[in-house]
């Protein structure tokens, strides 16, 4: 039985990370490394952290409800990448030696973090070389299969998939970043639901974890969706990206001490 401060802190952590991933992406590089620091091994704890934080999309993504008025033809062309890639990732997960993912983990942080301060240089370069014309259904078919591979990249580990989504999307549509967020979360929730499910039979949940987490996750992404509209991310981008740079450089570190 696990002590309570530990699933309080889990709690905490899951809530921030629901709020984070509604507002500006990257809320996963709160809660990964928290159940990291509670003992968790890295495995079980991006299984359990993937399972926790699908209330969180979902909470999100009902908030921001009217923001998807007439992206229904946008969530169909794109959902099957996120669905598919979601269970490629989680296989992955699966059957890939704890060894290799112990090395990649500290990369994988990196690349989030650095992938979340860049983005909007990246979208704005891709833009003027591929001379992006933002209509609808181009701009979907170029983004399924970057789309696709974002959601491998999730299903097999999780922090900065929002990011990614949200970079993909900006890159090959032309909307407000409103109306892209909340495209980027029912994203997220598909592939994430779709890892988890295959999660289920695992059998390396720790359920005790998840459920408080998915609470937790569900309020934070309920907020954050709520208040994404009037709030400046920047602020919190920057914070998050200072957070997964000094989380990835220290599990950069214990790989070599």
């Amino acid at each position: 039985m696990l002590p309570g401060s530990e699933l309080a802190l889990a709690g905490l952590a899951a809530i921030a990370a629901g709020m984070v991933n509604a507002l500006a992406g990257g809320g996963t590089l709160i809660s990964f490394p928290t159940l990291v620091a509670l003992g968790v091994p890295e495995v079980v704890a991006n299984i359990t952290n993937t399972v926790a934080l699908c209330p969180g999309y979902l909470g999100g993504a009902l908030a921001q409800k009217k923001d998807l008025t007439g992206q229904k033809k946008r969530l169909m062309m794109l959902l099957p990448a996120g669905i598919i890639g979601g269970l490629v990732g989680g296989i992955l997960l699966l059957y890939v030696s704890e060894q290799v993912f112990h090395i990649l983990v500290p990369f994988l942080i990196l690349i989030a973090a650095i992938l979340l301060a860049v983005q909007d240089r990246i979208r704005d370069w891709i833009r003027r070389q591929t001379g992006h014309d933002g209509t609808d259904r181009k701009g979907c078919r170029n983004a399924a299969l970057p789309a696709g591979f974002a959601a491998i990249y999730g299903g097999y580990f999780g922090p900065g998939l929002s990011v990614i989504y949200l970079a993909v999307l900006g890159l090959f549509l032309e909307d407000t970043l409103t109306r892209l967020n909340a495209l980027k979360q029912c994203l997220s929730l598909a592939t994430n639901v779709a890892a988890a499910v295959f999660f289920l039979f695992s059998g390396l949940i720790i359920w005790p974890l998840a459920v408080v987490m998915a609470a937790g996750a569900l309020f934070g992404g309920a907020i954050g969706g709520h208040i994404a509209g009037r709030i400046d991310p920047a602020r919190l981008k920057w914070l998050i990206v200072t957070i997964g740079m000094a989380v990835g450089m220290y599990y950069l570190i214990q790989l070599f001490i």
